[in-house]
């Protein structure tokens, strides 16, 4: 097992933690954690763009001229999709399911992967809490000026913290999320991870 540092909100050592291998030491593929990322974000996408058939537009009951004698082509109704105001041919479908299935242990070792990168790198840091008597965005930015955090940063702590989340929701580099909710995009988008240390136990609790 790997020991990392411990801080304090202060940005001062307070003693270490061990990461389980099984999650923090898990041999990199580059191909599973894209096809997982690709599933993922596959399962967030909702149509929007919806078009009617010629059988769902309003109207175009009656022929608009009769079958023969006009020197005109045959025309059964003005809402055929060759008219204006007519329905659209293999236009796109709200009704579209984009979701991919991804077998649950893949997700997991893809979560896995990353997260080895992230200690590779060094941008994984454990926190033992983040407390204040004034729960102000000015308090979260400060571990910025306390801490070796990038520009962006994921925080997940074990359960849900409204203080902590207040503090966070007006930064823009900053996303709380609850030791359960941690994802691979997440994992992936943010440049450090920052485990407070009862998050740290809840995540390892969860996969080991």
């Amino acid at each position: 097992m790997s020991k990392v540092s411990v801080y304090n909100q202060m940005g001062k050592v307070v003693g270490e933690v061990e990461l389980a291998d099984g999650i923090f030491h898990v041999n990199p593929d580059t191909a599973l954690v894209h096809e997982v990322l690709v599933a993922q974000r596959a399962n967030a996408r909702r149509s929007i763009a919806s078009t009617l058939t010629k059988g769902e537009v309003r109207g175009g009951g009656k022929k608009p001229w009769k079958q023969k004698g006009t020197g005109r082509a045959r025309q059964g109704s003005t809402r055929s999709p060759q008219w204006i105001g007519g329905g659209i041919t293999f236009g796109p479908s709200s009704e579209r399911n984009w979701s991919q299935k991804v077998n649950k242990k893949t997700k997991r070792k893809a979560l896995f992967m990353a997260l080895s990168d992230k200690l590779e790198q060094k941008k994984i840091l454990v926190v033992d809490k983040i407390s204040t008597d004034s729960p102000k965005t000015k308090v979260a930015a400060q571990l910025w000026k306390n801490l070796p955090l990038d520009k962006t940063t994921l925080f997940i702590a074990a359960g849900s913290q409204p203080l902590l989340m207040r503090m966070m929701k007006n930064l823009q580099q900053a996303k709380l999320v609850s030791a359960e909710s941690v994802n691979l995009q997440d994992v992936l988008t943010y440049r450090t991870l920052v485990f407070l240390q009862d998050g740290l136990q809840a995540f390892e609790k969860i996969y080991v």
